[in-house]
């Protein structure tokens, strides 16, 4: 796996600062209540079900045992989005850390925010001008500038946890899917345009970067709920 320099779309580390090495752990929420599958995007009102509430928890034990083991949580931070609160709650009140509200992990905007059934939808003409560059895509927010948006709070980010509490900070930051797995295929080096049905970026996933000196040296994945996926509802939107 080759890994870009991170400085191709935003630096993440400067010679200012005195960081060496951080972890930042790219969290997807858990499973939303959505009984009409609309794709919600950034649309307010879409809470966890009852078992994204169980993922959330299970995030939450993931993480303690971690701190148990050596390797403690500096700073959480989490989408504005309910669902990425929803998802957060658990694990600040296990390590009794506040929570950083963090706009710049906030969903992708999408123009079919607030439809159901869109593969339906996407069948009449007037949805089409918007289908015509899938590389960008043409129908929401660039995928690079998701990537810059997560690089530049992954930046801050990190830099605080370690001006904080020193080398190897670790912070956790609740998002999204997408934005979650455009900024990985970024850091390996692969394109960003891809077929959203091979996501690798399951339903409380976590997505980690390991940052050195030079930004983002590697990636690494865990799915810590994979035993609960079996009982998750495909939704779109997330």
């Amino acid at each position: 796996m080759r890994l870009r320099d991170s400085a191709t779309l935003v630096p993440m580390a400067s010679s200012t600062t005195a960081q060496t090495t951080a972890t930042v752990h790219l969290v997807r929420h858990g499973e939303v209540h959505n009984p009409e599958k609309v794709l919600y995007g950034r649309l307010p009102g879409f809470g966890l079900s009852e078992l994204g509430h169980r993922m959330a928890a299970g995030i939450a034990d993931h993480f303690a045992a971690r701190a148990e083991a050596g390797h403690p949580v500096h700073l959480l931070a989490a989408s504005p989005l309910q669902r990425a609160q929803e998802t957060v709650a658990p694990l600040a009140e296990r390590l009794d850390m506040p929570v950083l509200t963090e706009e710049r992990v906030l969903e992708a905007e999408n123009a079919f925010e607030g439809l159901s059934r869109v593969k339906q939808q996407l069948r009449s003409p007037r949805w089409w001008p918007l289908l015509v560059n899938p590389l960008r895509p043409s129908w929401g927010e660039p995928y690079a500038q998701q990537v810059s948006r997560m690089l530049a709070a992954a930046k801050d980010l990190s830099e605080l946890a370690v001006a904080e509490h020193g080398d190897g900070a670790e912070v956790v930051v609740i998002s999204h899917q997408l934005p979650i797995w455009v900024t990985r295929l970024w850091a390996e080096d692969r394109p960003l345009w891809h077929d959203p049905r091979r996501r690798e970026c399951s339903l409380t996933s976590i997505t980690s970067l390991h940052i050195g000196p030079d930004g983002v040296e590697s990636v690494s994945y865990a799915e810590p709920n994979k035993e609960l996926l079996k009982d998750a509802i495909a939704l779109p939107g997330a």
